[in-house]
């Protein structure tokens, strides 16, 4: 099964590289205020699909520009499918989006492929078997002091996202680390966790799609992953950690108020704070 998704993942890349050529002359609309589709999206998608139901027609699929439209609904073996994770990265011509494949069978994650075409990366897992990149096992980072560590995130872009519970909550996790960065595609970010490129990663809003195969990378590669409160399940809590054991130890006391299942004074705590920053932003500049 694992290298059936790897094919798909392959020829979805191959599909986006060419479109990379000239990518002003790719179709694009707009499922909403900043969340952009391609045609090189639903190609992407078209032939994922394809290729795993030509090998297992009675698997089913759960996809991010298609749903559960094709495939088995009802089957124990559900293929999780973002064909171009990084939409708007790919419009831009940055280089930064992947492919990202996961299998879920009776509600547990068994297969991962994450497949970046820019790079020719390919990160795949199979559960209680490691995880690796380009055929080399992979583990995530070391390090064991969150002032040390390099984490990923992705920035709010949705209408009614909470902008000021977002700033409040990167205010905190930046001054305690050596760096944040939001390079734009949330399946490569949990990839680069698991092979230790980065130390952790954490972003809210987020769909099956976007973690279900970097979870189970990060999960191989020894990392913990979970809902903001160290909870799970997560994949559809629309919130996601991930981190090394140790780091993410050291996270979950930071990001748990923030979660919309965190306990009463948490969230109390996590709502003055993003007023208060609203307050400071919203007043005028002091004289000079």
């Amino acid at each position: 099964m694992l290298n059936v998704a790897v094919k798909a993942a392959r020829a979805a890349g191959a599909i986006i590289n060419r479109a990379a050529l000239d990518v002003e002359a790719v179709r694009i609309s707009q499922k909403q205020v900043n969340d952009f589709v391609t045609e090189v999206d639903q190609n992407s998608e078209r032939v994922i699909i394809e290729t795993l139901l030509t090998a297992y027609p009675d698997h089913g699929i759960l996809a991010e520009e298609s749903g559960s439209t094709h495939g088995n609904p009802n089957a124990d073996h559900i293929w999780i499918i973002d064909p171009l994770d990084g939409t708007t990265n790919f419009i831009h011509g940055f280089p930064y989006y992947c492919v990202s494949i996961a299998l879920q069978v009776q509600g547990r994650l068994e297969q991962a492929v994450i497949y970046d075409p820019t790079r020719n990366d390919l990160f795949t897992a199979t559960k209680g078997r490691g995880a690796f990149m380009n055929d080399r096992r992979i583990r995530v980072s070391k390090r064991t002091r969150l002032e040390e560590c390099l984490l990923a995130t992705g920035f709010p872009f949705r209408p009614g996202d909470d902008f000021n519970k977002y700033l409040s909550l990167m205010g905190d996790v930046m001054q305690r680390t050596a760096g944040l960065r939001r390079p734009g595609a949330a399946a490569l970010d949990l990839a680069y966790v698991a092979a230790g490129f980065s130390d952790g990663f954490f972003e809210l809003g987020l769909k099956p799609w976007d973690m279900a195969a970097g979870a189970l990378l990060i999960t191989e590669a020894g990392g913990l992953v979970s809902n903001f409160t160290g909870e799970g399940p997560y994949l559809e809590h629309e919130e996601c950690l991930a981190a090394s054991p140790r780091i993410y130890a050291q996270l979950v006391p930071i990001t748990q108020k923030y979660s919309k299942f965190a306990g009463v004074d948490d969230k109390r705590a996590a709502s003055t704070a993003a007023k208060t920053l609203s307050v400071s932003r919203a007043a005028p500049d002091a004289p000079l």
